[in-house]
């Protein structure tokens, strides 16, 4: 099994946290955010996550043909005593599952896990990220000239297929752990196979140019040994190719300690923009304001001062370690680093199921968790969280991160859907969306994301037009009801339209006829639609055929409820 970045975690906290000191109260919190030292493009102003794309398992034809990541003897299934991971993922979506050597789910159902090296696993991956605001996939890339290479290479190949796909962008990261030839080898990987990727159009740019990573120099043990000559000469050989060069460097990478090893200023000031380390530093938002006076606001400082795009980690915490504290944790480093002038942000990680660091679908309750595996479900302090919680939680960083809402110390996103108000539940929050056109930035996924500041509008002059809500399972629907952003900013406006339904995409019944709605802003800029009987469907399509208001459909939120 090769060397992760975990490994590094125990020598990072042993060591002294010099620069955490408390916060003055009163002074650090007036910050304003710092100027952009870049402009906006594929990695400045948005959501990049980490994406591992490791797990594999036998008979998914994976060239490794192994519990990749799953277990720690990967010829063998995954059990109680021979895993790897330390949270188990909500298995709902994925159509396939391997059975392992666990015991039975809570719910009573077999325990299963899912292979990367499926079409659909990377696929349902990438519409999680188009759902939850994650722009940018940064594909993770080990040494990949051992016996893992060939795997490594199909899967940023079917990386590619599904940020097409999706709309989403991505680019490969170099993680040099452990890497012994590093310095010619991680060369001719760019230049015989990875460079070839930069032709699609979902591969990331920035200021104009591919944009590639490189994870893991500067750092203070044997892992990472390379001479600041080396770095440097990776770093700059990169930059004559052409490319936009992002690092993973260091925690304490300003001031060459702890975990970063004295003499690579001039490593880390050759990269267009940082991304310090933070897994395994901090795991309490206590914590993370401590960083905030003695890290994150003297690095943004210095990167501005040197004209370097700065892009903060920013982690959900190790659910095994009870660190996510229903997102407050998650949400405090949102808002200290949006507040000290990031110039993006670096999710760590998407699906890192073996540090407990991921976002994406974790089983939410013991129902979902194998019986006696010592894993935690995300309610393990007492408070209901969906399972797809830290994806809607990063959708609203993403939002106050590109100043879409505004900047605020306090989490917007509930734990679970609705928020325990009493309210009955919005069946199309989050769900897959599609639509007939769209202009400019105003997508359909905006109409489900939460947020009534952002929204959906069709291409103009064009009616008709439709925007449709993938329920993913046959559901009864009963109301839907539409709003336009507030009604400080949206005048009265009337649309035409009717509520369609469909079992398979394709053939589509009208569930509710022709129907003028009219959005006031006396009364909140919205409009309930009620099904003359609830129906049951899978697909309900909104056909918009006239708008008194700019002639487009145009729908901040579609929400949709049983009753």
């Amino acid at each position: 099994m090769p060397l992760t970045r975990r490994s590094l975690l125990a020598a990072a906290a042993a060591a002294p946290v010099l620069a955490a000191v408390p916060l003055t109260p009163g002074t650090a919190f007036a910050r304003t955010a710092a100027p952009q030292a870049g402009t906006p493009g594929d990695v400045v102003g948005k959501i990049t996550v980490g994406y591992q794309g490791w797990f594999a398992c036998p008979g998914d034809g994976a060239p490794i043909n192994g519990w990749w990541h799953w277990s720690q003897d990967w010829s063998k299934a995954p059990s109680p005593s021979n895993k790897a991971i330390v949270a188990w993922p909500d298995m709902t979506d994925y159509t396939k599952g391997y059975a392992t050597a666990f015991g039975n789910l809570g719910s009573g159902a077999p325990a299963t896990l899912f292979s990367s090296y499926d079409d659909q696993t990377v696929g349902t991956h990438f519409t999680w990220m188009q759902q939850n605001g994650c722009d940018t996939a940064a594909l993770q890339r080990f040494n990949p000239n051992g016996s893992e290479g060939p795997t490594r290479d199909a899967m940023a190949a079917k990386v590619r297929t599904a940020a097409e796909a999706h709309g989403r962008k991505f680019y490969v990261m170099y993680d040099v752990s452990g890497w012994s030839a590093m310095q010619a080898e991680i060369k001719a990987d760019w230049t015989n196979k990875m460079s070839a990727h930069t032709a699609s159009s979902a591969y990331a740019r920035q200021s104009g140019v591919p944009v590639v990573g490189v994870w893991g120099f500067g750092f203070n043990d044997t892992n990472h040994p390379w001479s600041p000559a080396e770095c440097l000469d990776v770093v700059n050989w990169f930059k004559a190719q052409g490319c936009y060069v992002m690092g993973g460097v260091p925690t304490y990478w300003r001031t060459g300690v702890n975990d970063s090893r004295s003499g690579y200023l001039d490593v880390y000031h050759a990269f267009n923009m940082l991304s310090p380390w933070m897994v395994g530093r901090i795991g309490t938002a206590a914590d993370s304001d401590a960083f905030y006076s003695s890290c994150t606001v003297p690095d943004q400082d210095d990167c501005n001062a040197h004209g370097i795009d700065n892009q903060p980690c920013v982690l959900p915490g190790d659910i095994s370690a009870r660190q996510r504290a229903h997102g407050d944790f998650m949400w405090r480093q949102f808002y200290n680093v949006v507040r000290a002038g990031a110039q993006g942000v670096y999710i760590s990680m998407f699906d890192e199921y073996n540090e407990g660091n991921q976002i994406a679908k974790t089983a939410a309750t013991s129902a979902q968790i194998p019986v006696n595996s010592g894993f935690l479900a995300l309610d393990e302090d007492g408070t209901a969280c969906s399972s797809d919680y830290y994806l809607r939680l990063t959708a609203d960083g993403g939002k106050m991160l590109k100043g879409q809402i505004a900047l605020t110390a306090t989490r917007p996103t509930q734990p679970v859907t609705g928020g325990g108000t009493g309210q009955p539940p919005n069946l199309a929050l989050h769900k897959p969306v599609s639509e007939s056109s769209h202009t400019q930035t105003y997508a359909c996924a905006n109409a489900v994301d939460g947020s009534t500041d952002t929204y959906w509008e069709s291409a103009n002059n064009a009616f008709p037009q439709w925007i449709q809500i993938d329920l993913q399972a046959a559901t009864t629907v009963g109301r839907v009801v539409l709003t336009l952003p507030p009604p400080s900013a949206w005048a009265t406006r009337t649309q035409t339209l009717s509520v369609l339904g469909s079992t398979d995409g394709s053939t589509f019944s009208t569930l509710v006829g022709s129907v003028r709605c009219t959005f006031d802003p006396a009364t909140g800029n919205t409009a309930t639609v009620s099904l003359p009987s609830a129906a049951t469907t899978r697909y309900v399509r909104l056909l918009f055929t006239a708008n008194t208001g700019w002639p487009a459909g145009q729908v901040s939120e579609v929400r949709l409820y049983a009753s």
